[in-house]
């Protein structure tokens, strides 16, 4: 085994022996050549036979250079810290599954990418799909009918490519399909006998740029006169800001527009950070559910502009209920190109007035240059009501305080917010501040986006936070070997109340309809006797673990320990035993 190397603000590469030299080469080198011309940084994987031919190609062929393999414990992990990894750098990575099985491990991370709209390239594999080239048994379990089936449904594109010149096209489309607001995650089944395939010479490697995803699309003219003709006549307008790049210009961009337009805006916890929020114009913290407060103001507003705003069509409902929707809408979204008749991600059909089919980003400088300033009064809204903390035990609330005063004067990126956690408990003052959920809710992907936006982050100089949890921990928890084995930097804060509490207040509601005993809600739901240990779980990796955090007292001193280490370039897992319950609903 070949020593670890690394350098200042990079991560632990494994270096190989050298290859010799030589004239033979082979499939999958032309591949990874593809993949390196791409500007590929690294490939998180879970190893498999069936890709073995690109696996030697990266490392011996490459150099496990651009791409860097990340090695990962459980397929799930190495498409999250992709995910991760592009929701803090806006830079698309590879991720590799083996064959089918691996697959099918990694269905519920794939599903994530695609409600959150993140570009990763999946390159899966499968065995010999000419038969009498299988091993016997293991060739024939790993082949299967149309292996890009299993998961077409909530992915862009997919292909099994039948030659090395077509599997280096498809790599060339599905970077380029990939990366195509609205984006979304891309599959590339190579055929191991394709990999493993002697060439006569190496074919040329194509010119990647002239492959690039295309420039944003930009909206009709007449539609941003008309939208701004609206705005600028508002009495009461409202912007709701949701789908946004992490550049500061446009962060900086959107800003401006909502202070031309003099109007409040509201954010949505379910995606990153889209505006200040305590800027004077955020007059409602943000939310994962819509608040009563927000609901008024959308319920008022008679002009509501949407910018790629996550369930439009659900906020008008609550909003107006059963009633017309008597406000004007204007729509600035391209994600209509990616609904779909299998996934309901697409959420309800909202009413629209002008639809300018653009990306957020691109339509905000137009309507900002076109608009008239307003300079109408804001209405006043009452500060939230925060639930108090608790001194005698830990609290979710306890937790935010001590942790404001913890990192005060650090710069932070928040990697996830555990449910329950009011938008009111801290601040967002940059894009890079929070990076939003994972889209698609499934349990299991906090602590791999966590590890792959802290791998974005390194040497930038930005903590990555992520308050997770217990279940989502307990689900994904081996990603924190690979963040300890390349000696990535991050805080991993569990908020423990042992239990998969969201389904126990679902059992609740159930049971109180019903007339049943609400207090065997429990049943089938707590993680307890034994209780798990959870830095324990983190030390077997490696990392440093803290805890069980038990009293109010010791929460702080143990996320200055936490925010130390990390700032010392470790991983740390702190454990929170918070109580059961949840600060916002």
């Amino acid at each position: 085994m070949s020593e670890k190397q690394t350098t200042p603000g990079s991560i632990v590469h494994d270096a190989p022996m050298p290859s010799q030299r030589s004239d033979e080469f082979w499939g999958s080198d032309a591949i990874a050549g593809v993949l390196r011309d791409l500007q590929t940084e690294y490939i998180a994987l879970n190893p498999g036979a069936s890709y073995r031919g690109l696996h030697d190609s990266l490392v011996n062929y490459l150099g496990n250079r651009a791409p860097q393999m990340l090695l990962t414990i459980h397929d799930e992990h190495a498409v999250s810290i992709a995910h991760g990894y592009w929701k803090a750098s806006e830079r698309m990575m590879a991720a590799a599954l083996h064959s089918n099985v691996g697959l099918m491990h990694a269905s519920m991370q794939i599903f994530n990418c695609w409600c959150d709209r993140a570009p990763v390239l999946i390159i899966g594999a499968t065995g010999p799909w000419d038969a009498a080239k299988r091993r016997p048994w293991i060739d024939w379990i790993h082949t299967c009918s149309d292996q890009g089936g299993l998961i077409r449904n909530y992915t862009k594109w997919d292909n099994q490519p039948g030659s090395v010149p077509a599997a280096m096209e498809a790599i060339l489309r599905a970077a380029q399909i990939a990366q195509t607001a609205p984006r979304g995650p891309v599959y590339v089944n190579l055929d191991s006998s394709v990999q493993e395939s002697k060439l006569a010479a190496l074919p040329p490697m194509p010119e990647v740029t002239r492959y690039r995803a295309p420039q944003p699309v930009q909206p009709a003219t007449e539609l941003v006169a008309t939208a701004a003709k609206i705005l600028s006549g508002a009495k009461s307008p409202l912007v709701l800001a949701g789908r946004s790049s992490r550049s500061l210009d446009a962060w900086n961009a959107r800003v401006a527009l909502v202070e031309k337009l003099n109007s409040p805006v509201l954010t949505n916890l379910k995606v990153a950070a889209a505006f200040p929020t305590d800027h004077r114009l955020h007059v409602v913290p943000p939310f994962v559910r819509l608040s009563p407060e927000a609901q008024k103001l959308v319920a008022e507003a008679d002009v509501i502009l949407s910018l790629d705003w996550l369930d439009l069509g659900g906020t008008l409902k609550q909003a107006f209920g059963e009633k017309p929707v008597n406000a004007k809408v204007i729509q600035v979204s391209c994600d209509a190109h990616s609904h779909r008749g299998w996934s309901m991600d697409y959420q309800g059909l909202p009413p629209v007035d002008v639809y300018l089919m653009c990306e957020s980003d691109t339509a905000v400088p137009l309507l900002l240059e076109s608009v008239k300033a307003r300079t109408a009064t804001v209405p006043a809204i009452a500060p939230a009501k925060q639930p108090a903390a608790a001194t005698d035990a830990v609290t979710l609330r306890g937790v935010a305080d001590a942790l404001n005063a913890a990192i005060k004067g650090n710069d932070v990126c928040f990697t996830r917010f555990p449910l329950g956690w009011h938008g009111a408990y801290t601040h967002f003052r940059h894009p890079l501040d929070y990076i939003g959920y994972d889209g698609g809710g499934g349990l299991g992907s906090g602590p791999g986006i966590s590890v792959g936006a802290a791998l974005a982050l390194k040497g930038s100089g930005r903590i990555p936070i992520g308050l997770l949890g217990d279940g989502d921990f307990l689900m994904g928890n081996t990603a924190v070997w690979t963040a300890v084995h390349y000696e990535i930097p991050c805080l991993l804060i569990i908020c423990n109340n042992r239990s998969f509490f969201n389904d126990e207040m679902h059992q609740e509601r159930v049971a109180r309809a019903r007339h049943r005993p609400v207090e065997n809600r429990w049943i089938g739901q707590r993680i307890g006797n034994p209780d798990m240990d959870l830095a324990a779980i983190a030390r077997a990796q490696g990392a440093i673990g803290i805890g069980p955090v038990t009293r109010p007292s010791e929460v702080q001193p143990a996320l200055e320990q936490g925010i130390k280490a990390v700032r010392a370039g470790g991983v740390c897992v702190i454990d929170a035993r918070v109580l059961p319950g949840y600060d916002a609903e």
